[in-house]
């Protein structure tokens, strides 16, 4: 049986793809990041503006590794796919 990999691979790199994207994604946000303790009462603005931030990069961090996980979990698949054919196809000679 012939399996056709190449729906699969380009599957695989639009996964890569998003999860490349979704890295920079993050670093655009961790760029806007203040890294001081604001611990002042005239600085409330700034220190929910850093909560803010902080709980969108949680959020973006969780989305990278699940896609990161699905990423390399589909590649191994496709890997030992492609292993597969190789073998049974080197078998048929």
């Amino acid at each position: 049986m012939k399996i056709a990999l190449t729906p699969f691979v380009a599957g695989w790199t639009a996964l890569a793809c998003a999860v490349a994207g979704l890295a920079m994604y993050r670093r655009m946000i961790a760029n806007r990041e203040d890294g001081g303790l604001h611990v002042r009462e005239s600085e409330v603005a700034e220190v929910s503006k850093q909560a803010a931030i902080a709980h969108r990069l949680d959020i973006v961090d969780w989305w990278g590794k699940v896609l990161t996980v699905i990423l390399a979990s589909f590649g191994v698949l496709l890997l030992a796919l492609y292993l597969y054919e190789v073998w049974t196809g080197g078998a048929r000679m």
